[in-house]
């Protein structure tokens, strides 16, 4: 016989008291099918005697026997079905639409609304009013066949703790005797407290990314007023900026033109006293000519007078240059190097201002000490000692180098710090990687995994790069701040006091973990023993 489809299947097969494949089918006088059993404990409940689908009554109680042709159909069709589990695993749950109302005829069953777990029946829009159980709980339909037992043919009214699965009774005295075993209404209360939890956190998850969702926006939002506000400082910054150098550029222009008038002028006067000069002496040689030409009476008595040159100027006094403007054009660079400094210091006020707000709580970590240095009790202060402790040497202390490394740990972010280094005449400061060898000599440069800023020297300023770059510092500083910008990937060195810019490393390629850098350099009898005090950041603005 052809098979059956799987709504047909549930519709034609399953007893509609137990919702199973029938057992045993009969057929009750009124042309209704049930399990033997089914509908014997069903009439047992009952009086008098009545059908439970169509609710016809008998007078007297009908005799059952099995009707053994649908019992072989049905038995064909527990098979079919055996063979499709095993082609395809596990059955799987039929949808809301595959449940079909219990109460309906065969012929004509409509879609289920509503079921019961406790009648074990799904009710039609039409048929749900015949539940008249106030205490049993209706749910959304669902089918009855992954709710009973496919061994023992019974409801799944008990949970396996052991084995994490529902069984029925019959199971669980038989397979799961030594196992613990409870209700599933207890097992159901239980994880529904746990489901309730489980609901609370991820609703609380939901408000922790609605909250860091609206913080996303409101940093985007000032990201953006920010970005304005940089770009309008830039203009104002920038437009002072074109306005001095045409400004100098055309005072350059007036003084050189101013000079070159003056020299012109100077020149101009100069040629006409030598041009009249140069007609007195031509006008003496005249007379000196016409003076030989006389008696000897008259040349004798004029000589004395015609013999001397006249006087004239000293021609060792009238100096001219070619070149007027020496040093003029270095004089406008100079006053606009001026003019970009101060504005450079006014910015780098501003920005120090800014990444205060990024502090970081560093800390020394003693495993990382070099045995010569001395660490304060709350890790804030370093410096050379005299004598050398005896340390373990583990793989995170530094061997050679007189250098620790602070405790944070740094893979994202922006962060803060001060180091107060006073009057020393050495130090090392700035971020390494996690990951740097400290063992032997090193080489302290963006390459080997060091960003920092030297001091040699008493007064040598270096950012040390490979070679190091020294740097002009005009001013002392006794207090070095160190920005890190991970993401930005960069690391810039600021003098707290003067409220200064000093180095950055830029375009820096952070992929390890960052840690702060302290060196406080070797003490030589006294000179450099102060130590590096990491201080608490006081707000500048």
């Amino acid at each position: 016989m052809a098979s059956p489809s799987i709504i047909v299947s549930e519709g034609q097969f399953q007893c509609s008291i137990c919702l199973d494949v029938f057992t045993d089918p009969v057929s009750t006088p009124c042309g209704h099918n049930f399990c033997m059993a089914c509908i014997g404990g069903y009439w047992d409940s009952n009086n008098p005697p009545q059908c439970p689908l169509c609710k016809e009554k008998f007078e007297t109680r009908p005799k059952l026997s099995v009707n053994k042709s649908f019992a072989e159909i049905v038995e064909e069709f527990k098979r079919s079905t055996e063979v499709k589990s095993n082609l395809h695993g596990t059955l799987l749950a039929p949808t809301l639409s595959d449940v079909f109302c219990d109460v309906c005829d065969d012929e004509q069953k409509l879609k289920a609304v509503k079921s019961c777990l406790v009648c074990m029946t799904s009710y039609c829009e039409e048929h749900i009013s015949l539940h008249r159980f106030s205490k049993h709980k209706l749910f959304d339909p669902v089918s009855m066949e992954d709710r009973m037992c496919k061994q023992h043919e019974r409801l799944l009214e008990v949970f396996c703790e052991n084995d994490q699965m529902c069984v029925c009774t019959f199971c669980a005295e038989k397979n799961h005797r030594t196992h613990s075993t409870v209700p599933v209404e207890r097992t159901r209360a239980e994880r529904m407290n746990r489901l309730g939890k489980t609901e609370a956190e991820i609703k609380e998850m939901i408000q922790e990314r609605l909250k860091k969702v609206e913080e996303i926006e409101q940093t985007v939002e000032l990201s953006k007023s920010n970005a304005e506000r940089e770009i309008e400082a830039s203009v104002q910054v920038f437009s002072v900026l074109v306005q001095a150098i045409e400004r100098s550029q055309a005072e350059l222009v007036e003084t050189i033109e101013e000079k070159q008038k003056a020299a012109e002028k100077r020149a101009k006067g100069y040629i006409e006293e030598l041009e009249e000069e140069i007609v007195e002496l031509r006008k003496r040689i005249a007379d000196l000519e016409q003076l030989s030409n006389t008696d000897h009476i008259y040349f004798l008595q004029s000589f004395p007078y015609m013999c001397t040159a006249p006087t004239t100027k000293d021609l060792s006094h009238i100096t001219l240059y070619g070149d007027l403007c020496v040093g003029t054009v270095r004089r406008a660079l100079s006053h606009l190097v001026e003019i970009i400094t101060e504005e450079e210091r006014r910015f780098s006020a501003e920005d120090l201002g800014r990444i205060q707000q990024y502090t970081a709580d560093v800390t020394v970590d003693t495993n990382t000490n070099h045995p010569s240095l001395v660490l304060s009790v709350d890790g804030k202060q370093l410096r050379h000692g005299i004598q050398r402790h005896f340390l373990s040497n583990n793989p995170e202390r530094f061997d050679f180098t007189i250098a620790s490394l602070g405790m944070q740990k740094f893979g994202c972010g922006r962060h803060y710090w001060e180091v107060e280094v006073g009057e020393k005449t050495e130090w090392n400061l700035g971020v390494a990687k996690e990951s740097v060898d400290r063992k032997g000599p090193i080489v302290r440069s963006p390459e080997k995994g060091f960003w920092t800023l030297w001091l040699s020297n008493v007064n040598e300023y270096y950012a040390y790069t490979e070679p190091p770059v020294q740097l002009p510092l005009s001013v002392k500083p006794t207090k070095i701040g160190v920005y890190l910008d991970y993401e930005g990937g960069c690391v810039s060195f600021y003098d707290v006091e003067a409220k200064l810019h000093i180095y950055t490393f830029s375009d820096c390629n952070f992929t390890n973990n960052l840690c702060p850098y302290l060196n406080p350099g070797r003490s030589h009898l006294d000179n450099n023993a102060t130590p590096l005090i990491i201080t608490p950041v006081i707000l500048t603005h």
